[in-house]
């Protein structure tokens, strides 16, 4: 999904430099008990609220209290459960028939039916709306006709979708998907009211969703206001008053905050912290696995980065980055070297597999040298590694990245990194294809499914392939996997599928990482889940 980005408007950022002030907005959280409201550290998101619209972290975060789809993942195991589904029915793993379970509103009162379903998955897949989750809805019959690569739409919606009757709709794919009910609990898949609709531009200033929480209020740049829904009608409610998000523009200032006690919550902590914060948190420290790996990906639309011999090239530099060095030093264990492209929270059965990038994640200096000399060089003379500036603590490992390379190739202007000031400024570039060479691309799984982390990153013209890699062997492998019933055997082939990415070097896996995250003695019943999003509909304020 999406690249993490953690942020602070500029007044915090002044004043920090002179103090430790309540930036955070914690000492105007309340009281405690069930109506206590947490302030939580938050970066603003790329683009508006919608549901099919939003790839990254910091919208994800507020479309998972807004919204309830037909699935939800298990906080805890991330495995996909029944949430607004009575029932999803196939035999052939082409045909479903959705039910909808009878009752559920969205917070203004209207009823959630099957039309909100099928209302929203069209908006989504139509190409004028410009969705960045479109491609979500491409496995269902008619996405080429509401959604050409080129040229208009030759139809208004998708003719895979049909309403039987409140409680219930069909779809039809286009391809066997046997995994498809699972992904269901993406946020893509969330139901829309008529407001949506009737008044987008009203709808965008104050969403309205059918989860536990309602958006009160959200000065862009600042503060994003969720608050309790007393008549959510899930058994996942509210245990808390409501949630505050602050904006941080850089995510020492909110772990400053946290530690001033002007902070409830804060879901990255910084590398600069991360020496200090088991004596400043103690048990309030939380570090553990998630479905997120770190890669470097590459511009394939650049010639010089897409030529016969690049493989080499990109190859060599996997093999010229000590990972266990930078993941030891910088990131005090948080991060875990990267073995393949998937995450270990997906479990060997689930496709998770540590020997399978092999030799080409090792650091091995004299075969990098070797393998970017025979590749013919770094394309320019100089590898850019770009990245936003503004959250994640990006540029210390970026630094460590482009030290390693350096140093195998003898070189000190071999690789430096390419700061790019704000998330969004990098998301645009990125989205516009401007990058000159490599650029970070943080994966946080969507579904926790091994084509989640494959499909959507390498698959041609898929949606978050923002290098435009593309290879057949790649896409026909894929195409197999998901026509596959024997789930057993699906993530085999899906193995395959990988195995062409790294031959390739689509993109250098770099480090699994884990959640990160601290919080305040005001708080508890504080986790993450296996997204490394913060439970937030289970933290109590004391």
């Amino acid at each position: 999904m999406r690249g993490a980005t953690h942020a602070k408007w500029a007044v915090c950022a002044v004043a920090i430099a002179l103090a430790a002030t309540a930036c955070g907005g914690g000492s105007d959280s309340g009281g405690g008990g069930a109506d206590g409201i947490v302030s939580s550290s938050w970066g603003d998101p790329q683009n508006p609220l919608e549901p099919a619209n939003t790839n990254e972290v910091q919208g994800g975060k507020v479309l998972d209290m807004l919204f309830r789809g037909l699935k939800k993942y298990d906080p805890k195991t991330g495995a996909a459960q029944d949430m607004l589904a009575e029932k999803i029915v196939t035999t052939d793993s082409t045909n479903f028939t959705i039910t909808v379970k009878d009752g559920w509103t969205f917070s203004n009162g209207e009823k959630v039916t099957a039309k909100s379903f099928v209302d929203a998955w069209n908006y989504g897949a139509l190409l004028k709306n410009n969705q960045k989750n479109a491609y979500f809805f491409g496995y269902i019959e008619g996405y080429a006709q509401v959604h050409p690569e080129t040229g208009e739409p030759t139809a208004p919606a998708l003719s895979g979708l049909k309403v039987v009757n409140d409680t219930t709709f069909t779809v039809k794919l286009n391809q066997k998907f046997s995994t498809f009910p699972d992904t269901l609990g993406y946020a893509a898949y969330s139901p829309l009211p008529t407001a949506f609709f009737n008044d987008h531009a009203a709808w965008l200033s104050k969403p309205i969703g059918n989860g536990p929480y309602t958006v009160d209020s959200y000065a862009k740049g600042s503060k994003l206001s969720m608050r309790k829904w007393d008549g959510y009608m899930g058994s996942d409610k509210a245990q808390n008053g409501g949630i505050d998000l602050n904006v941080y523009t850089d995510n020492n200032t909110a772990y400053t905050d946290l530690t001033a006690g002007n902070l409830d919550l804060v879901d990255d902590v910084p590398a600069s912290q991360l020496k200090n914060v088991q004596a400043d948190l103690g048990d309030r420290y939380i570090n553990t696995p998630a479905g997120i790996i770190q890669t470097l990906a590459f511009p394939f639309y650049d010639k010089a980065w897409n030529t016969p011999n690049g493989a080499k090239v990109r190859t060599g530099l996997s093999m010229a980055i000590n990972r266990q060095q930078i993941t030891d030093t910088i990131f005090q264990k948080t991060r875990t070297p990267a073995k393949d492209w998937t995450s270990p929270v997906l479990g060997t059965d689930g496709g998770f597999d540590d020997t399978l990038c092999g030799s080409a994640c090792e650091y091995n200096a004299a075969e990098a040298k070797k393998l970017i000399t025979e590749g013919g060089g770094i394309p320019g003379g100089q590898v850019k590694i770009s990245y936003n500036a503004d959250t994640g603590s990006h540029k210390e490992w970026v630094d460590a990245v482009c030290n390693s390379i350096n140093n195998v190739l003898g070189n000190d202007q071999a690789c430096v990194g390419n700061p790019i000031g704000t998330f969004a400024d990098f998301r645009n570039q990125i989205g516009q294809h401007k990058m000159p060479g490599p650029f970070r691309a943080g994966w946080q799984m969507d579904y926790p499914l091994i084509q989640n982390f494959l499909q959507p990153l390498y698959y041609t013209n898929a949606s978050s392939n923002d290098g435009q890699w593309t290879n057949a062997d790649f896409d026909k492998l894929v195409d197999q996997a998901n026509a596959e019933t024997d789930t057993a055997k699906a993530v085999e082939t899906f193995k395959q599928a990988e195995e062409v990415v790294r031959d390739q070097m689509a993109a250098i896996p770099l480090w699994y990482q884990n959640g990160s995250a601290g919080y305040s003695e005001r708080v508890s019943n504080v986790s993450l889940n296996p997204f490394s999003v913060p439970v937030y509909n289970e933290i109590k304020v004391n």
